[in-house]
């Protein structure tokens, strides 16, 4: 539900295109999840101001909570959010997640999350790539 959401993000800011990748790396213990878009983007103010729950760029809504709760759930599985953006420069979103940690959120199902946005989305060009490292070098 989180990627749907900051995809949702994604769309709502005009972007072409949207690339999800995970990435699975067993030895060394980490989930990443990233969101790469060509949308509008966001000045340095507007990224400070990104994981306030309070804020939000939406008219006529009071709270943002997509990039809060992703952070949140980044940080209580051992790991972090990172967001790079510029004006007119398009936005990643990269989280980290501790892959063996108890409070890790399941990554749930990625090709019903891809069919519902190509769907809902017919105009913009998404991708998907998911990677699984199982020991150095090696790639599942």
């Amino acid at each position: 539900m989180h990627i749907l959401d900051l995809v949702e993000n994604s769309i709502t800011v005009q972007s072409a295109r949207v690339t999800i990748k995970i990435v699975e790396d067993i030895e060394r213990d980490i989930l990443s999840v990233e969101i790469n878009d060509d949308g509008r983007g966001m000045n340095r103010e507007t990224i400070d101001k990104a994981l306030d729950p309070f804020f939000t760029t939406k008219p006529g809504r009071k709270v943002g909570l997509g990039l809060p709760l992703f952070a949140q759930a980044a940080r209580e599985s051992g790991g972090k959010l990172e967001i790079e953006s510029s004006p007119g420069g398009g936005t990643k979103i990269r989280a980290y997640f501790r892959l063996s940690h108890p409070d890790r959120k399941p990554l749930g199902n990625m090709k019903e999350t891809m069919d519902v946005l190509r769907a809902s989305h017919p105009e913009i060009e998404f991708s998907h790539e998911y990677i699984r490292k199982t020991k150095k070098g090696g790639q599942a």
